[in-house]
């Protein structure tokens, strides 16, 4: 029975295309189904045989530590540089959509505050 490797959401496709790569590197079989019409499943990157799950882990937690390490570094140069993106400069890029998040976070915020007030009100 198929055994899900990568569930796909919210993996940019580099990641995707590597985690392709060395299961294709090592011979380990998959197949990729692709994201639902609606948006409930996100598509995911399953083995074909049972027996090769602990391999396909083995490898997954060797890349992940190995991405987690090398973007840690491309973080801190960014900083280091002063290239790292700040709230300002997604402003700056972005201000409608700034705004627009910025009024949604307070419309919520005001929703959940309004039961307390209502009680303490009466």
């Amino acid at each position: 029975m198929a055994k899900l490797l990568l569930n796909l959401r919210h993996v940019p496709d580099d990641e995707a295309d590597d985690v392709r790569g060395f299961l294709d590197a090592n011979r380990i079989e998959y197949y990729q189904t692709p994201p639902s019409l609606f948006g409930i499943s996100a598509g995911g990157i399953w083995l074909r045989n049972d027996g090769d799950l602990p391999q396909a882990k083995r490898l997954m937690a060797d890349y992940q530590r190995g991405r987690q390490a090398r973007v840690r570094a491309e973080v801190a140069q960014a900083k280091a540089d002063g290239t790292a993106q700040t709230f300002a400069d997604v402003f700056r890029q972005q201000p409608m959509q700034v705004v627009a998040r910025l009024l949604a976070i307070v419309f919520l915020l005001s929703l959940l505050a309004l039961p307390a007030w209502l009680i303490l009100r009466a």
